[in-house]
C-alpha cells in the first residue's frame, strides 16, 4: 500500500467517522433529553448530559399506558400488515415485469413508471380513498394509501430478477416443462432473499415512521399509530391531559423527547440484522450489469 493511499484511506475514514458522529449526535441528545428534569429542561435546555437526572417521563409514559401501549400497537400491527402486502404484491409484480415476452409487460412497466412522475394530487386521492374506498377512520387508512405508491420498489425488485439471476437457471426450469408460477416460487422467490429484507426494511420504515395518512383520513384518535401520537402531543399538550387526572403535572417537554426514543427504538434494533441484505439488495437492485 503506498503512501497516497494511505493518505486517502486516512482521510476518508475521517470524513465517514464525522459523519457519523453528526448523525449519532441528534440521538444522543434526545436520549439525554428525555432523561431531564422538567423544570431544568424548560428554564436552561436541553444538554447532552443531563444536568438533573430524572426518568419522570418514561414513568409518566408507563402510568399512560392505556394511551401510549395502544399507539404502539397499532403501529406495529399496521407496519407488519404493510410489510407483508408489500411483499406479496411486490414481488409477483416485479417478476412479471422483469420476464421477457410476457403478455402485458410493457404496459404494466409504462403504468408503474408514470405512477413515479405524475400522480392524482391531494384532493383526488383523498376522495377516491374515502368515497370509494371507504377507508376514512379504519386501520386500512394507515395501509393502503403506502402501499399502493410503492413504484420505486417494483422497479428495484424488477432490476434484481432481470440482471442478478441467471436467465439459465429460468431456461433449464422452462425446458423441464415448468410454468411461470412454479419458476417464481421454486426460483426466483428463494433466490430474492436479499431483495426481500431489503423491501421490508424500506417499508417497514416507511410504514412506521408515516403520518400524513394518519393526519389525513383518521379523526377516531383511538386509531392513532405512534407517530400520530407524537404528532398530537407537539401539537397540543391538551391532548395529554386526556389521560392525566386533575392536578397531575405534565412532563411534556421531555415525554416528547421519551416518546420519540420509543418510537426510534424498533428501527434501531432491527437494522443491524437487515443491514447485510440491505446493502446487498440496493446494489443488486438499482445497478444494471
Amino acid at each position: 500500500m503506498d503512501r497516497n493511499h494511505r493518505v486517502f484511506r486516512g482521510f476518508s475514514n475521517a470524513v465517514l467517522a464525522l459523519v457519523s458522529l453528526a448523525a449519532l449526535l441528534p440521538f444522543w441528545l434526545l436520549i439525554s433529553a428525555s432523561l431531564t428534569e422538567e423544570t431544568t429542561a424548560v428554564k436552561q435546555g436541553f444538554r447532552f448530559l443531563p444536568q438533573v437526572f430524572s426518568t419522570e417521563a418514561y414513568r409518566f409514559m408507563a402510568s399512560s399506558w392505556v394511551l401510549f401501549g395502544r399507539a404502539y400497537l397499532i403501529s406495529i400491527i399496521v407496519t407488519t400488515l404493510g410489510i407483508a402486502i408489500g411483499i406479496a404484491v411486490t414481488l409477483p409484480l416485479g417478476y412479471v415485469i422483469a420476464r421477457e415476452g410476457l403478455p402485458g409487460r410493457k404496459v404494466l412497466t409504462f403504468l408503474i413508471i408514470f405512477t413515479m412522475m405524475f400522480n392524482g394530487g391531494l384532493v383526488a386521492t383523498y376522495l377516491m380513498y374515502t368515497v370509494t374506498f371507504h377507508i376514512k377512520d379504519t386501520l386500512w387508512a394507515l395501509i393502503v394509501p403506502n402501499m399502493v405508491t410503492n413504484a420505486f420498489f417494483v422497479i428495484m425488485i424488477k432490476n434484481y430478477f432481470q440482471y442478478s439471476i441467471p436467465k439459465e437457471l429460468f431456461e433449464a426450469t422452462r425446458i423441464d416443462g415448468a410454468s411461470e408460477f412454479a419458476m417464481f416460487t421454486r426460483i426466483a422467490a428463494p433466490l430474492a432473499k436479499p431483495i426481500a429484507a431489503t423491501l421490508a426494511l424500506m417499508t417497514g420504515v416507511s410504514y412506521w415512521n408515516d403520518w400524513m395518512n394518519g393526519l389525513y383520513y383518521l379523526d377516531n384518535q383511538k386509531l392513532y399509530g405512534i407517530q400520530n401520537l407524537l404528532n398530537a402531543i407537539a401539537t397540543s399538550t391538551r391532548y395529554l391531559a386526556q389521560g392525566a387526572g386533575v392536578g397531575v403535572r405534565l412532563p411534556t417537554e421531555t415525554v416528547r423527547m421519551a416518546a420519540a426514543v420509543i418510537a426510534v427504538l424498533p428501527i434501531m434494533i432491527a437494522y443491524p440484522f437487515f443491514q447485510e441484505y440491505f446493502v446487498r439488495g440496493i446494489t443488486m437492485g438499482g445497478v444494471k450489469e
